[in-house]
């Protein structure tokens, strides 16, 4: 059994882990597989060329084993290529119920969470398999609750608390579900030394004082799971606290009987929840030693009147083993703790899958809101690895919680995504069933593996076939597959003489001394050459003095990336040419715009104009840098045609008679460079009165001649532009001799004011005088 968090995964073979890496390169030529089954086993993209006709002079056997589309390059036609897939078949596929509390009841083994419940997968190695898994937690789903407490005197004051839990609990469960059932348990310790004083009274009262406290024992069945929510309370309140010595508590042994005394307890196959009530530690393997108790758990039920009874005897069972019983029982833990034991309880939650942990207060009045709390949990999913197997989950609807682990709302429907690859065959390649389920939950998926081990063609195989030298070997698949101690292609030679001289001299060329040309190994005396680094890179021929990656190379590419590399020699491609198919033999790159190869200059090479004049350039030799221009060599004799000027007018019949001159009345009759059904271009000369003469390369002609100015305008704009400056100067002027008038006169004004002034102060100083 196979178990981590959120899936329980159940095979025949012991658990181990695969640890996958990836590998560089072609993982199919780097197998050197000699026989299909091998080959496809080597990975997903992996193929075999059963044509017995392909392999080349010098490849060895495991140059059948490729990439697909590599062989298929080689020349294999591909109903000739082993490539098997894999297929998943869906057995049972029965719906997930979606009812609502209140609904018509149904019983638990009619209500369906998991889809779907049975398939069957065939795997073929390194491709995944993938199919939709969905779960919903029922709503109104029965549910199993196992209250089991710590009855250590410590926990005196929860005890009261807990004797009223049963009608409370069933109160608050009613709201989730209409079948609901508990029951209660208590634990104190192991009864032997030191856990306990032996002594006779301490036997009967372990507590000190005035205190009335039951004997100690180890883990007493109190109360069967029930619906009774009165008897409950009524039996949790005729229990007593005990007492021992030691600080943790044998709450483990408690665990394990209730987990695996399924009958005593009363669990149904519905929702388990077990609530484990403690503030102190616990025991685990090996502490029994301290008391003489060395047999280990052995993990089975030991309850006699609802007491467990071999408490001396076994030693209390370990965390992995406790695990194991509480996932094969679908057993759901709750550990309410105090805070100061949060730490330690945290760390055992992590161990125990699906499990919870809830700070208890002090005297245990929220262990309801803990249980309500825990309950609302679901199913958690991660990654799981073994044999030959790796299963994947995923669900983008999921709240993350760590590197491969999810958590869901509860009563929702989620579909997890879940791929299956086979890296490898299991031994005999026999198939294995796995069982998938939500730990809670007593539904699983049941898969059955069925692992592609070999190819098709494996079935038609001759054994001891003629085609195998004389029946040395099994033909299978387009190859011989040598019995043991026999070599070579054919099996032709004992495995003790394939390193003879006689053998070495068949593999020199030319009776040279190398050995298949120093390109591979001389076996059965015939070369089978070695591999490259570069599965795509190889050698051959009879001495293996071919290869495919020695040719010309033509822009950094081998055969230019036109061709193939046969034996060094490039074979091109259609319409491709030279040792290294870098020359075209297409020539419409040559064709120039007037359709004629390089415009009648040069002649087409390799795709490219080749000028016979070098002074033409150009892709289509259509421009010269130092040629006079189209227009100049035209102007002298348009000009003697048409109108009987320039310079060649005395010898413009000799000279100029090589082309028709048309003449037009205005530019628009023109032809157009876009409307003409030959190339022409406008042309635009000046003669020696400065007429522009509009001609074209056909050519036509037609007379611009510039006009001459027209005065009367040009003098009256002169003289009506010099009377508007006069007058905006003499405007200006008038207006500042204005401004200069205002201001004397202001000064003016301001000076006779300061006269008067002056007249009247020293007639009054006479008149002082006098008196």
């Amino acid at each position: 059994m196979l178990t981590l968090q959120g899936l329980c995964c159940t095979t025949a073979h012991s658990d181990s882990f695969l640890f996958v890496f990836h590998l560089e390169g072609n993982e199919c030529t780097d197998a050197n597989a000699r026989y299909c089954g091998k080959c496809i086993q080597a990975g997903a993209k992996c193929g075999w060329c059963k044509d017995p006709d392909f392999l080349k002079q010098g490849e060895t056997v495991s140059s059948r084993c490729d990439e697909v589309q590599s062989l298929v390059k080689r020349g294999c036609v591909e109903a000739m290529i082993e490539n098997p897939k894999g297929d998943k078949k869906v057995l049972k596929n029965k719906a997930v119920t979606n009812r609502k509390k209140g609904a018509e009841k149904l019983k638990p083994e009619d209500i369906t969470q998991i889809q779907p419940q049975k398939l069957s997968l065939t795997l073929r190695s390194g491709q995944p398999q993938s199919f939709e898994l969905k779960f919903k937690r029922a709503e109104d789903y029965p549910i199993d609750l196992y209250y089991l407490m710590d009855l250590s005197y410590s926990m005196k004051d929860d005890l009261e608390n807990v004797k009223n839990l049963g009608t409370s609990l069933m109160l608050e469960m009613s709201k989730i579900t209409s079948d609901f059932r508990i029951g209660f348990g208590s634990f104190v310790e192991k009864t032997v030394m030191p856990y306990i004083s032996t002594t006779p009274a301490k036997l009967l009262n372990p507590c000190t004082g005035d205190q009335n406290c039951t004997s100690p024992f180890s883990y007493k069945n109190v109360l069967k799971l029930t619906n009774d929510g009165k008897r409950f309370n009524t039996l949790v309140g005729q229990q007593h606290i005990s007492g021992n010595l030691d600080s943790p508590e044998g709450g483990f042994d408690a665990i394990m009987q209730v987990a695996v005394c399924g009958d005593h307890i009363g669990w149904r196959n519905v929702t388990r929840l077990l609530v484990f009530s403690t503030d102190a530690g616990f025991h685990f393997a090996g502490d029994g030693k301290l008391g003489g108790i060395v047999l280990p758990n052995d993990g089975k039920c030991h309850l006699e009147n609802n007491v467990y009874t071999m408490s001396h005897y076994y030693d209390y069972p370990s965390i992995a083993h406790l695990v194991q019983k509480l996932s094969d029982n679908n057993i759901q833990t709750i550990f309410a703790v105090t805070e100061e034991f949060q730490p330690v309880y945290q760390e055992l939650k992590n161990l125990i899958p699906k499990s919870a942990v809830g700070t208890l207060s002090a005297n245990s009045s929220n262990v309801i809101n803990l249980i309500i709390d825990a309950y609302n949990v679901s199913t958690m999913l991660r990654l799981i690895l073994f044999d030959y197997v790796i299963i994947n989950t995923y669900n983008e609807h999921c709240i993350f919680l760590s590197e491969s682990a999810y958590i869901f709302l509860l009563h929702s429907q989620v579909t997890f995504n879940i791929s299956v690859t086979s890296k490898g065959c299991p031994k005999q390649g026999k198939p294995e069933t796995i069982k998938i389920k939500p730990l809670g939950f007593t539904e699983e998926v049941e898969i059955t593996l069925n692992f592609i081990c070999e190819c098709e063609c494996h079935n038609d195989a001759i054994k001891n076939s003629e085609l195998c030298h004389f029946g040395n070997g099994t033909y299978e698949c387009g190859a011989c597959k040598c019995n043991d101690g026999r070599v070579g292609r054919q099996c032709e030679c004992s495995s003790n003489d394939v390193a003879t001289e006689d053998m070495d001299r068949t593999c020199r060329k030319d009776n040279g001394t190398d050995i298949c040309s120093n390109n591979g190994e001389c076996v059965c005396g015939t070369c089978e050459c070695k591999k490259r680094d570069n599965p795509e890179e190889r050698y051959s021929g009879q001495y293996c003095e071919c290869d495919n990656f020695n040719c010309d190379r033509s822009g950094n590419k081998l055969c230019g990336g036109h061709g193939s590399c046969e034996c060094r020699v490039c074979v091109c491609d259609p319409m491709w040419t030279g040792s290294a198919c870098d020359c075209s033999l297409d020539n419409s790159t040559c064709m120039a715009s007037n359709k004629q190869m390089c415009n009648g200059r040069g002649k087409c090479e390799c795709g490219t104009c080749k000028c016979d004049d070098p002074k033409f350039q150009g892709p289509t030799c259509e421009t010269c840098p130092t040629c006079p221009g189209v227009c100049a060599e035209h102007k002298e004799c348009v000009q003697c045609r048409a109108f009987g000027t320039g310079e060649k007018k005395d010898k413009c019949k000799e000279e100029c008679d090589d082309f028709t001159l048309i003449k037009v009345r205005d530019r628009d009759k023109l032809p157009q460079p876009n409307d003409a059904s030959y190339p022409v271009m406008h042309c635009k000369e000046r003669d020696a009165n400065d007429c522009c003469c509009l001609n074209t390369a056909a050519p036509c002609c037609v007379s611009d001649c510039p006009s001459g100015p027209d005065i009367i305008p040009i003098v009256a704009g002169v003289v009506a532009g010099i009377v508007l400056i006069g007058l905006a100067l003499l405007l200006i002027w008038k207006l500042l001799m204005i401004i200069h008038d205002r201001r004397e006169f202001a000064k003016f004004e301001k000076e006779k004011m300061n006269a008067k002034w002056d007249t009247v102060s020293a007639w009054e100083c006479n008149q002082f005088c006098e008196r």
